[in-house]
């Protein structure tokens, strides 16, 4: 009963704060396209729910397109610098930095250098998405337990085992950890790419919204974007668990393989 209660508490205080927006908006007369009611949006998002299926559709594609995209670079990426220490001290600083550039500034260009295909909005996606990637596996990757690797490196390991066998199995926490945060980032980065000029998408939706003072739509798509930033989230940790018991399953199964060997010298 206790766990419950403890797991209904979140909705339970999310419920009372629509209600107090809800109380807010009705005793202050508060006109509707500065601020609109909940109940409000709920009638907005039952009117616009056939409509909402393509604009949905089209933003979840670029978000997974740059996803997909930004993950295979930033893995890549964070695997080169850390096998090659000399790049990571030439190449570490400019990631960084090339994170101090707004991403609303740099999309203009990236639109009149590409066009106003899908390849810029995805590139938009990507950009935003490979550093969460890239910073918290080299993290993960630091954090191997030093003496299992002085371990593997006098048993005669080779550079690759002990990547393969040590490093990567460690640091597959830290990876789940910024894809999490990529995961979420790409919704938004898919929504400002399509500010950019895009025909459809729950960016287009918002911004022909907001242009016509029409509030309450513009509190629809951002209640879409949340949840689609919820779904891509549940996803990530839902593989996260797959993957981290098959890996503990697998090394369970090694260790009795090991122990056995033993037993019978």
């Amino acid at each position: 009963m206790i766990n419950v209660l403890k797991r209904g508490l979140p909705f339970g205080f999310v419920l009372f704060l629509v209600l107090m927006w809800e109380f807010f908006v009705r005793f202050t007369e508060i006109d509707p396209w500065m601020l609109p009611a909940p109940s409000q949006i709920g009638k907005e998002t039952i009117i616009l729910a056939i409509q909402l299926p393509a604009p949905l559709w089209a933003t979840t594609k670029i978000a997974l397109s740059g996803l997909g995209a930004g993950t295979a670079i930033g893995v890549l990426t964070a695997v080169i610098l850390h096998l090659f220490s000399l790049l990571r001290r030439m190449v570490y600083p400019l990631i960084i930095l090339s994170q101090n550039i707004p991403m609303i500034a740099l999309a203009p260009l990236l639109v009149m250098w590409f066009g106003f295909g899908a390849f810029p909005k995805i590139l938009v996606v990507t950009l935003i998405c490979f550093f969460p990637v890239t910073v918290s596996l080299l993290g993960g990757f630091e954090q191997t337990d030093r003496i299992l690797l002085t371990y593997l490196k006098m048993a005669g390991a080779s550079r690759l085992q002990i990547f393969f066998r040590c490093e990567w199995p460690s640091a597959l926490p830290s990876f789940f950890s910024g894809l999490k945060l990529s995961a979420t980032y790409s919704i938004m980065g898919a929504v400002i790419a399509e500010w950019l000029g895009a025909e459809k998408g729950i960016g287009v939706m918002m911004q022909l919204a907001s242009s016509t003072f029409k509030t309450d739509r513009v509190f629809v798509a951002i209640l879409f974007i949340a949840a689609l930033s919820l779904a891509f989230f549940a996803a990530i940790t839902l593989s996260e668990r797959l993957v981290l018991r098959s890996y503990w399953k697998r090394g369970r199964k090694n260790e009795t393989g090991s122990e056995k060997r033993m037993f019978r010298l």
